[in-house]
């Protein structure tokens, strides 16, 4: 009898798990819905495989079908709450991200580090300020952002080695891709306190970015401010982003709260 295996090609993760959090990890953003066709081809999982993993993910909401297409369900989201580093670091950190909006009027950002990149985990759009692609929960390379820099200056160096390792991808004519000059900027982000990211990521912005200390003097998580690049003045704004990621950080040692 020939074996039905044989006839489907599947690249993706061995473990039932792992296929199962590859599909859940395939829905981007922008995407308001997703086709099979598109989740295996984003992780390599045989449509055999995913439309049955995707039936079983169904009876739990994670996600839920919509016409021919799949898109999360309201499980994800829940169970995205319930995470306690997150959500203690976002309560402590509410009353200093809410002074800094309100005195600088810019987009505010909370983020955490995680491996190469970080991680928006708060996020207040400012007033009139240019649209910045950052959302809660999304990612973006450490190197060329504030907060990634701000976070880099206060991280073991076995991370800032790990991030040059991983190559340094030019996002913007102005990202900064020579590893010698990130190392060097990333010394004077330790000296002076805060980082400043200008048309880096993106063109048309600056950040001014502090880190959030735990005891140890190790970064936990960055605040910053984003705005237009030729309005914001950095340096005139990074003395109330110090004053805000310095409030967080004795909040995280005064509650012994210290998100890794």
């Amino acid at each position: 009898m020939k074996d039905v295996r044989s006839t489907h090609r599947d690249d993706g993760p061995n473990s039932v798990v792992g296929r199962a959090f590859a599909l859940l990890s395939a829905f981007r953003p922008e995407d308001p819905e997703v086709g099979l066709a598109t989740l295996c081809r984003r992780t390599g999982i045989s449509k055999t495989t995913a439309h049955r993993l995707l039936r079983e993910l169904s009876t739990w909401d994670a996600v839920e079908q919509v016409g021919r297409g799949w898109r999360l369900g309201m499980t994800m989201f829940e169970l995205g709450q319930l995470a306690p580093r997150q959500r203690g670091l976002r309560e402590a950190a509410a009353p200093f991200l809410a002074d800094l909006f309100q005195a600088t009027g810019q987009t505010v950002h909370l983020a955490v580090p995680d491996g190469t990149e970080v991680v928006y985990v708060q996020k207040i759009d400012g007033r009139g300020g240019p649209e910045v692609a950052s959302r809660i929960g999304g990612r973006m390379p450490a190197y060329c952002t504030g907060v990634g820099k701000a976070m880099l200056a206060h991280l073991p160096a076995e991370r800032l080695a790990e991030v040059l390792a991983a190559g340094l991808v030019r996002r913007t004519p102005r990202t900064v891709v020579a590893p010698r000059l990130l190392t060097r900027e990333i010394a004077a982000v330790r000296d002076r306190g805060y980082a400043e990211e200008h048309e880096e990521s993106t063109v048309g912005i600056a950040c001014v970015a502090a880190p959030v200390l735990d005891a140890r003097g190790m970064a936990v998580a960055a605040v910053s401010i984003t705005g237009w690049a030729n309005r914001l003045d950095t340096a005139r704004f990074a003395p109330a982003v110090r004053t805000a990621a310095l409030g967080i950080s004795r909040t995280i040692r005064a509650g012994g709260d210290r998100p890794r």
